[in-house]
């Protein structure tokens, strides 16, 4: 008992026939000879040119193709179907599974990793306070109303009965003290 192999040979460029003699292992070796750089060119388009991805493809292709052997319709055009279905489902699944699984990063060591620090936006919150302090009640209360609170200079003048005007002078007043202030604490 000797190796039996399959050839796949067209017959009359009507059929493909596989000759049984027992191996189907051949199969897959035949139907990339005949359909491998056809499958190859398709696959390749489908994946955006992703070489290893594609030569997946091609071999998953023809796996299933082995596995369905006694199945497969041998006439040429309904093998060169069959497989670039096969190959359009392959890359298909592989999209949706790529989608759906989280992207492997590269480990990134823990002395490079930045950590939000929210201690410089505190010391600033307080120097700002503090320079807050600073100013008188009225100016204080000026500045807390129109840029804290985002009202306008006659809203706050006419909450506080105040002139606009007066609003606009503890403003302006208040703003250059705040600098001052500020500048002093760096």
């Amino acid at each position: 008992m000797g190796r039996h192999t399959r050839a796949l040979r067209p017959v009359q460029d009507q059929e493909v026939v596989v000759e049984h003699n027992d191996a189907s292992d051949d199969l897959a070796k035949a139907l990339y000879q005949e359909f491998g750089g056809s499958l190859m060119a398709f696959a390749l388009r489908l994946t955006g040119h992703d070489r290893q991805w594609a030569e997946d493809v091609v071999q998953e292709t023809l796996i299933k193709a082995w596995r369905n052997a006694d199945k497969l319709d041998r006439q040429p055009e309904m093998l060169r179907a069959w497989l670039f279905t096969v190959a359009r489902r392959t890359v298909i699944d592989g999209w949706r599974s790529r989608s759906v699984r989280p992207q492997e990063l590269e480990e990134i060591e823990s002395d490079a990793i930045a950590v939000s620090d929210e201690s410089d936006r505190t010391l600033a919150a307080m120097i700002v306070y503090e320079a807050l302090q600073g100013l008188s009640p009225e100016q204080r209360e000026a500045i807390q109303q129109t840029y804290l609170r985002d009202r306008t200079v006659n809203e706050v003048a006419a909450t506080l009965g105040v002139p606009p005007g007066t609003i606009k002078s503890r403003i302006h007043h208040a703003v250059r003290a705040l600098r001052r202030a500020l500048r002093e604490r760096g």
